[in-house]
């Protein structure tokens, strides 16, 4: 086999493809990554962006993990190879008035009683509140490692498969299915309103539902954002809490990527690919930027659908709904990431004191009702400008790990909504500036030290996530988590099984079943399909 010939090729070199790298090599095929950027990680990453402060670090555009299966982290190693995740401490939810609401993962008394500030019903209600919502999510958690079955094929091993499914759904029962019905139906605010009386607690429990969503919460299906997020077990066993990576995102995608080079994958930085070769509408590799081809019988494409079967590919070599369904495909965003460096810890009205605190530890929210985030999402949507104020989902990841900054310094990691989703068609970058000012200034009225204390800065708009990661619209999960777009229809009916209509090209992005989140399971699952079909391993 020549130097420019291997049994795989990986277009991408972001956590899924560094997966499906991984999972390929250690069965043996000569594996090669390609990224086109100068770094693998993708949108998992940390970077050090602020020039006066070189030894500050941030997590750049993610900047928490959950949902990574037990399986991936064992069978690839990564705990070897520098994977160290902390869980991180309460939701915490302060106002201007002086109160806050903690909400303990592991401690129902005390999340009670932080509750019953607002609400006594409410107090009472959240125990049944997470029964409720861990017995749906119990049965549909394992659904995300379970490929989805080709609904309306009559083939006799497609029918066995959804025969298979709705087996495993079956152990809802009546009540069960009803209550599945209104998550992927209802909107997260009358799902809210169906149990809690309290706006601080239904503001608090939005968050979830709105996340990379180009909805507000009066959308209907935001209720399933909210389940998608709260999924704590996929089926091999119990995830715990969300947590931080040691050494910030970026640490993820390391860990993957020498666990990779471990087992004899081939990684390429700069590699940028602009073609996939086909012939016979079958694949025989790759041509990069510079012109250089390189072959291989399976390739695996793990980047934006519409940058991979629309760009990459001559669209006369697929069919015609395969290429309209991925010209459909929903990607818009409106997120807006904002990293600040402070010189001291937030000093809440609630909380006083810039000593570390178990509240800096955990989700340090900016939502008080669902009424703020639906009318930031109508700024952005309707009256077409920034949020007035915007709705945040922010922690501090350096209270629990100091390897990112020196001493007595922290990093604020904002992930906020909503700017228009046309934003990612130039840089607005006044506009962008304004907007995180406004945040600095809400934050400021919970935690008055804090605009004072924020000594650097990094806004990232849609505009600079589809420019830097190929992010179309700037969605985080390579297309929108609608009920149109989940399941047998990600990316599109009748290829959600990680192939695709050209024969040896897989497909394992966050734009097919279990994508969103840095959980891996896209890369492996699209690595175990072409395993099945005989195209990788021994």
């Amino acid at each position: 086999m020549g130097n420019n010939a291997y049994d795989v090729i990986v277009i991408g070199g972001g956590h899924n493809g560094l997966v499906c790298g991984a999972y390929s090599a250690r069965s043996g095929a000569r594996t090669l990554v390609l990224e086109g950027r100068h770094k693998t990680g993708g949108a998992a990453e940390t970077s050090a962006p602020f020039p006066d402060h070189p030894d500050i670090k941030v997590t750049t555009y993610s900047y928490v993990m959950s949902l990574m299966p037990p399986t991936i982290i064992r069978e690839l190693k990564l705990k070897d190879f520098g994977y160290k995740v902390t869980p991180f401490g309460p939701y915490y939810q302060a106002y201007p008035d002086g109160r806050a609401i903690k909400v303990f993962a592991g401690d129902a008394k005390r999340s009670h009683d932080a509750i019953a500030q607002f609400s006594k019903k409410d107090a009472e209600t959240m125990p049944q509140w997470e029964a409720w919502l861990k017995g749906v999510a119990d049965v549909l958690g394992p659904l995300l490692l379970h490929v989805p079955p080709r609904m309306g094929s009559m083939g006799f091993g497609d029918l066995m498969e959804q025969a298979r499914t709705a087996w495993k759904v079956r152990k809802l029962g009546i009540r069960g299915v009803a209550d599945v019905t209104r998550l992927f139906t209802m909107s997260v605010t009358d799902l809210l309103n169906d149990w809690f009386e309290s706006d601080a607690i239904k503001g608090m429990l939005t968050v979830n539902g709105v996340i990379g969503t180009w909805a507000g919460p009066d959308e209907p299906g935001t209720a399933y954002v909210m389940l998608h997020h709260s999924i704590g077990d996929v089926g091999d066993g119990h995830l715990g809490s969300w947590g931080f990576q040691e050494g910030g995102m970026g640490g993820v995608s390391d860990s993957i990527h020498r666990s990779a080079e471990h087992f004899g994958a081939k990684v390429r930085t700069n590699a940028r690919v602009a073609k996939i070769l086909t012939q016979g509408g079958r694949t025989t590799g790759v041509a990069l930027a510079n012109g250089e081809e390189i072959h291989a019988p399976v390739v695996v494409t793990t980047i934006h659908p519409q940058i991979a079967f629309l760009r990459l590919l001559d669209r006369r070599d697929l069919p015609e709904d395969f290429v309209r369904d991925i010209e459909r495909w929903k990607t818009r965003s409106g997120v807006v990431k904002v990293n600040v460096a402070l010189s001291e810890l937030p000093s809440f009205k609630a909380n006083p004191g810039t000593n570390l605190q178990e509240h800096h530890t955990g989700s340090i929210e900016l939502c008080f009702s669902p009424q703020y985030a639906e009318r930031a999402f109508q700024d952005a949507h309707i009256e077409r400008k920034a949020a007035t104020r915007p709705f945040v989902d922010g922690c501090i990841p350096t209270s629990l790990d100091p390897t990112l900054a020196p001493k007595g310094t922290h990093i604020f990691s904002m992930f906020t909504q909503w700017v228009p989703d046309d934003w990612n068609k130039a840089a607005h970058r006044q506009e962008l500036e304004s907007y995180a000012d406004r945040i600095i200034d809400i934050y400021t009225e919970l935690a008055p030290n804090f605009k004072r204390a924020v000594i650097a800065r990094q806004v990232i708009g849609p505009y600079d996530m589809e420019q830097d990661l190929g992010l179309i619209g700037g969605n985080i999960f390579h297309g929108e988590l609608s009920v149109e777009q989940l399941f047998h229809m990600r990316p599109a009916p009748g290829y959600a099984d990680y192939r695709t209509p050209i024969r040896g090209l897989y497909h394992g992005s966050c734009a097919t079943h279990a994508g969103g989140g840095v959980n891996g399971i896209p890369g492996w699952q699209a690595y175990r399909q072409a395993r099945k079909d005989g195209a990788i391993g021994r």
